[in-house]
């Protein structure tokens, strides 16, 4: 039987749906030591993805390996949309688009 090699991290029920569609997975957990690097590795490719296709698909996968990466480093969701609301407040948001273009001394 012919196989395609993956070697890259991928959602927890990946092999589970590869399963159902009559194919068989070859899966193993990453050692704890290595999930980290492994997230951002795939950060990237997410990025990269919605990049491509500005989908709001891509977009949720994104945000789902940042779910994964801080949920490894021990820092809650509502840790991080603490510390966004904090920032936002201090410097706003960017729904504005605003662009510095230089910033002159006095």
């Amino acid at each position: 039987m012919p196989s395609i090699q993956y070697d890259k991290l991928v959602r927890d029920k990946i092999p589970e749906v590869i399963a159902a569609s009559g194919k068989r997975p070859v899966a193993d957990l990453l050692p704890a030591q290595e999930i980290q690097a492994a997230l951002e590795r795939k950060l990237l490719e997410e990025v990269r993805e919605y990049l491509d296709s500005r989908s709001i698909e891509e977009m949720a996968d994104v945000l789902e390996v940042l779910r994964g990466i801080a949920f490894h480093r021990g820092v809650s969701w509502d840790e991080i949309e603490r510390e966004r609301m904090r920032k936002r407040e201090e410097r706003g948001g960017f729904e504005k688009g605003v662009r510095l273009l230089s910033v002159e001394s006095r």
